[in-house]
């Protein structure tokens, strides 16, 4: 164990997060590589991005809970201290674009032909923001990632922090979701292409 029940709920916090992060790398350059041909790869494009919408609600959710702690004056999250200024000032800039981003994206499989000009328009608008965003996010937070995401799956360092079951599990329970999610709503490419 690496200390008291607070600093150990820092560092479990910190594991999901890390694992959640290194889960989204992967699967958002898979979505990346869909967009340099967006409409032959339409299905893989919205199989993705509904994959997606777990993990990154569960990524979300850890980070949005590290910022509650911290603020409400956890000492064990005060301790650990803040991101660093831009970081904390980037933070509600990357929460909003994504949210933007899934949303729009997701609204454009259901609207039709009338709407959906101005709806894309925002989708690729939001996109470029969001990739802006996003770039300086992960770089500030790539070693952090790098450190952390393998944690709960290396037996010598799993052990060190209660809850490497529970993480592991819920990292999984989102991407089933995300997996159901995208095997319901890969059929919407039809309706998107025809319009």
């Amino acid at each position: 164990m690496t200390g008291d029940a607070g600093s150990e709920g820092v560092e479990a916090n910190a594991r999901l997060t890390g694992s959640v992060a290194a889960v989204l790398l992967v699967l958002l350059a898979a979505e990346g590589v869909t967009i340099l041909s967006i409409r032959s790869l339409i299905s893989p494009h919205i199989f993705i991005g509904m994959l997606l919408v777990p993990p990154v609600a569960l990524k979300i959710a850890s980070t949005g809970y590290r910022f509650i702690r911290y603020y409400s004056g956890a000492p064990a999250y005060r301790k650990k201290g803040p991101p660093a200024a831009l970081l904390r000032l980037l933070g509600p800039f990357v929460v909003v674009l994504t949210v933007l981003v899934f949303a729009s994206g997701i609204a454009l499989i259901f609207v039709g032909p009338g709407p959906r000009q101005n709806l894309l328009l925002l989708h690729k608008v939001s996109f470029v923001l969001w990739f802006a965003a996003m770039a300086i996010h992960v770089l500030a937070h790539l070693m952090d990632t790098a450190r952390l995401a393998p944690r709960d799956f290396y037996w010598r360092t799993r052990k060190q922090v209660a809850g490497a079951g529970l993480r592991q599990w819920t990292l999984v329970a989102s991407l089933a979701v995300g997996f159901l999610l995208a095997a319901l709503l890969v059929g919407r490419a039809g309706h998107f292409l025809a319009g």
